[in-house]
């Protein structure tokens, strides 16, 4: 079976050179636990595979033989703007690095839709003066944001590496608009049609944002979830990854024995540091 790779070297050798294609993966985190670090690598280390640059064999080493590249990557985001978020990925890693992998990288901006029916004032996410008719119709506008995300995955997604940054801002959205069934089938149909487009995509969230039920339901809807969380021992504090369940990955993990992996976050953006098994 070919993989596309997560673009986390130690990780993607573990596993036989990433994820099966056809995934949904929730990234799930702790603030500050190194989940977005871990969706900016996806995105630069896979970049720098398109661009067929040399910082691609220093930073990450071969793709495994079962694996195959993505045929694009994508960056989806529902607050931010290409410029806001290649700034903000480059402060996470070295910036020469983060430069040259998000060159291929093609962003797309949902933030019109999002804060379309907000009481921020439309000048500030789209450079224009307020318009009252616009803040009219919410209900609507709600649906045109998660039908706006539908069509862009739909153009994007198939063969390719697709990140999504962050459910946690529809989660903060639920309400008289939003609702949270509509959260949970978004995610449900993004997995039935991830099948069919045999790519890979991330959905980051902030798992501090939901409920243990939501949490679940959402788990439940991904082929896979990668839990990052904070790890007290001692005096010292550790950031660590559990595959907390993913078809087709956990089972290769469980095999080797391994309960945990322990992370970092340097100039080439996250990383494995090492690897926890069963003694």
């Amino acid at each position: 079976m070919d993989r596309i790779p997560f673009g986390i070297s130690r990780l993607d050798g573990l596993i036989d050179g990433g994820a099966p294609p056809g995934s949904v993966v929730l990234l799930a985190g702790e603030a500050g636990a190194g989940s977005r670090e871990f969706l900016y690598t996806s995105a630069v280390m896979n970049g720098l595979a398109q661009a067929g640059e040399e910082l691609f064999d220093l930073h990450y080493g071969d793709v495994g033989d079962g694996a195959r590249l993505p045929e694009e990557v994508h960056y989806i985001s529902f607050t931010g703007e290409e410029d806001q978020l290649r700034e903000e990925i480059g402060l996470s890693m070295d910036s020469e690095l983060a430069e040259a992998g998000l060159e291929p990288v093609r962003f797309e901006s949902l933030s019109r839709q999002y804060f379309h029916v907000s009481p921020v004032p439309r000048s500030w996410y789209a450079g224009e003066t307020p318009d009252i008719k616009n803040l009219r119709k919410r209900h609507e506008e709600r649906e045109g944001l998660l039908s706006a995300l539908g069509n862009a995955l739909s153009e994007r997604a198939p063969n390719s590496l697709v990140v999504v940054d962050s459910l946690s801002d529809l989660v903060g959205a639920v309400g008289e608009e939003l609702s949270w069934s509509d959260i949970t089938y978004l995610v449900s149909g993004i997995q039935k049609a991830a099948h069919q487009w045999q790519g890979l995509i991330l959905l980051h969230v902030n798992h501090e944002t939901l409920t243990d039920v939501e949490l679940g339901q959402l788990v439940e809807a991904c082929s896979g979830t990668l839990r990052f969380q904070w790890e007290t021992g001692g005096s010292t504090r550790a950031r660590t990854l559990v595959v907390k369940q993913f078809r087709g990955v956990l089972s290769q993990i469980e095999a080797e024995n391994i309960v945990q992996f322990e992370t970092d976050l340097g100039q080439a953006g996250f990383d494995i540091s090492d690897v926890r098994k069963i003694r």
